[in-house]
């Protein structure tokens, strides 16, 4: 069985979680309150840098130039293409790049973008994949999921519309490929901190979810 198979089947129930918390069962209905949905944005935005940079350390360690061009090319999306969409909120909702810069990382997105970079720097380059994959995966279905049961003139469209189109599903599968293809030649101990680092990524997906949903503010 491939590697993506076997962490997929074994992170089922947490994927059937994340797909019927409350945050996304209003981003369906479209009742999600404009704080929450904002509070996430920023969020994302802050994610998608330090995401960028795992992929990019992903890129650096690849094994052949095929991969390093994959990753870059993801990295760089990452960033600058995905982030397109989160500016277009800002602007709508008239946050100013200078409001944002001063809009500090909850702790829920800087335990993720932590993790991230920490493994990426770390681990090997087949642990690396493993734990950038879950983030491209969740995101797909869960936008697929979305767009089949979101009510018409859903305010949050475009985010759905993103994370449930094609472009993105080809993004997926070439990730899911390539964390295949590392998994194949894996020893029985990288086999094991793959699987290791999958369940931990779906887990914070759930977190950065969840803390957007009823505010993630720093304690002291």
């Amino acid at each position: 069985m491939p590697f993506s198979a076997d962490a997929w089947a074994n992170n089922a129930a947490r994927y059937e979680t994340i797909r019927t918390m409350g945050f996304n069962e209003e981003l369906a209905a479209g009742t999600l309150s404009r704080q929450r949905f904002e509070h996430y944005i920023v969020q994302d935005a802050h994610y998608l840098v330090g995401f960028g940079r795992a992929l990019a350390i992903a890129a650096a360690k690849a094994p052949d130039s095929e991969r390093i061009v994959q990753f870059c090319d993801a990295a760089r999306e990452a960033i600058v293409g995905e982030r397109e969409l989160h500016t277009a909120f800002f602007a709508d909702w008239g946050i100013s790049p200078e409001a944002f810069a001063g809009m500090e990382i909850s702790p829920g997105a800087h335990h993720y973008i932590s993790y991230l970079v920490a493994t990426a720097y770390a681990e090997p380059y087949e642990v690396v994949l493993a734990s950038l994959l879950p983030c491209f995966w969740i995101y797909a279905e869960v936008g697929k999921d979305l767009l089949a049961r979101s009510v018409a003139d859903n305010p949050f469209a475009a985010w759905i519309d993103t994370y449930a189109g094609e472009e993105f599903d080809a993004a997926v599968r070439a990730m899911i490929e390539a964390t295949d293809a590392a998994g194949a030649g894996a020893s029985p101990k990288v086999l094991a901190a793959m699987h290791e680092a999958f369940t931990t990524a779906t887990r914070l997906e759930y977190v950065f979810w969840e803390r957007a949903h009823r505010g993630d503010p720093w304690p002291v």
